[in-house]
């Protein structure tokens, strides 16, 4: 369990946007420590995190989390990309879904991307904010996302912020480009 430069990023977004996260429904998936979604739940969201349901060591590192940060009222659910489950099902509308790096195997993406698509059926404006890591040119969400029916809009880290060489980079070895996305629907404009 470790915070990644993604998670970095994308608390640094939120922070740029704290003043519309006060009663937003946000779910953070594959959330491990959480910074985003405690972040978003400090600024005033209401949050839930997850993780993988056949992870509880994860889960418990989220329900550690809200407690060393003092949130109890952050829920904590077990969410396997790509299956429908009791969690699933009964989860209620998202304004926001935080997603800090998991687009990191691509034999996972399209699991990501149906979970995604099963929870904006609930809140068709709904959006995805992800970062994630650079790792090989050959790996594209684009026609995953074509197939769903979403697009996708690149931010660039300068326009909030997170290209400050302490916020989008690490200590550990190897190249570490992060890019942040928005992800909707493609009928709806952002």
């Amino acid at each position: 369990m470790y915070v990644w430069p993604c998670a970095v990023v994308l608390a640094q977004y939120l922070w740029f946007h704290r003043r519309s996260l006060p009663g937003k429904a946000v779910l953070e998936i594959g959330a491990g420590v959480s910074l985003p979604g405690i972040l978003a739940a400090k600024c005033g969201a209401e949050v839930i995190l997850s993780d993988s349901a056949e992870l509880p060591h994860c889960l418990e590192i989220c329900r550690q989390s809200c407690k060393m940060n003092n949130l109890p009222q952050v829920h904590v659910v077990g969410l396997t990309w790509g299956h429908v489950s009791c969690s699933l099902l009964t989860l209620p509308p998202q304004d926001i879904i935080l997603a800090s790096d998991v687009f990191f195997e691509p034999e996972d993406f399209e699991d990501i991307l149906t979970t995604v698509y099963f929870l904006m059926q609930k809140n068709p404006k709904v959006q995805l904010w992800s970062t994630y890591q650079v790792r090989s040119a050959d790996w594209s969400l684009e026609a995953l996302l074509y197939k769903w029916d979403m697009k996708c809009v690149h931010i660039p880290l300068e326009s909030f912020d997170a290209d400050k060489e302490d916020i989008a980079e690490s200590a550990l070895p190897g190249r570490h480009t992060v890019e942040m996305l928005v992800i909707s629907f493609a009928k709806d404009s952002l």
